[in-house]
């Protein structure tokens, strides 16, 4: 029964396929691929998640956190055609930052079945933010190339014209957000919410959890969006150099 409504769903993906091909966008092949990968990575991870929640000391976290971050900074390199060490640095100081503040306040504990689940929609919200901020960074440099000739013409630090796109960017990259915080609750029923209602949990206990990952959200998005733009423009300005 699951085996045939996960078949069924998978016309879901047929669709945007289709599409794709008939308007010539060119995003079918690795829709298809990623849409499969997806599927086989859920599958082992359903297999992986009842041993890693038997996991009785922290320190196990460390190379499990550290695969997350490396495998995430690998697909960030190959999505934004730019340096792995400044994926890894962005994402690694926002996630560990993040993560230290929760701990430290008790939100989360040290538990498997909380640290792990946090750490990884952590670090995959990092991942998405790092990306769309060097996507418009790289946007940015290559429309505005008279207005950095112009700082530098008139004899301006460099860093203030990279200063303005760095704006732009973390802006850009903040939207998904803000959009967010907006419309959560009014358009957007959160998936957190409507999981722990169905399983008995009082309303205002599943909303207090999912008002915690919403300002989890904002907080690891802003500072993946900073680290992300601040190592982007500091390794151009070296070059440029």
């Amino acid at each position: 029964m699951k085996f045939s409504i996960i078949t069924l769903s998978f016309i879901l993906v047929l669709i945007p396929l289709f599409i794709s091909y008939k308007n010539k966008i060119g995003i079918e092949k690795e829709l298809f691929i990623n849409s499969l990968r997806a599927l086989l990575q859920l599958s082992v991870l359903g297999f992986i998640l009842g041993f890693l929640f038997k996991i009785k000391n922290p320190l196990w976290y460390i190379p499990i956190v550290l695969f997350m971050l490396i495998y995430a900074s690998f697909i960030a390199k190959k999505r934004t055609q730019f340096l792995f060490l400044c994926a890894f640095y962005s994402i690694s100081m926002s996630a560990i930052i993040i993560l230290s503040i929760m701990i430290t306040l008790k939100i989360i504990s040290l538990k498997p079945y909380e640290f792990i689940p946090v750490a990884g929609m952590i670090i995959g919200n990092s991942l998405n933010t790092y990306t769309l901020t060097i996507e418009r960074l790289k946007r940015e440099l290559f429309l505005q190339k008279e207005l950095i000739e112009s700082f530098i013409a008139i004899g301006a630090n460099l860093k203030s014209a990279y200063k303005i796109m760095q704006k732009e960017a973390i802006k850009a990259a903040l939207i998904p957000v803000n959009n967010m915080l907006q419309t959560i609750g009014v358009v957007a029923i959160p998936g957190i919410t409507t999981g722990m209602l169905l399983a008995g949990a009082s309303p205002l206990k599943a909303v207090s959890y999912q008002i915690i990952i919403i300002y989890m959200l904002v907080s690891i998005n802003t500072f993946s969006a900073l680290f992300g733009s601040y190592f982007f423009i500091r390794e151009k300005n070296e070059n440029f150099n």
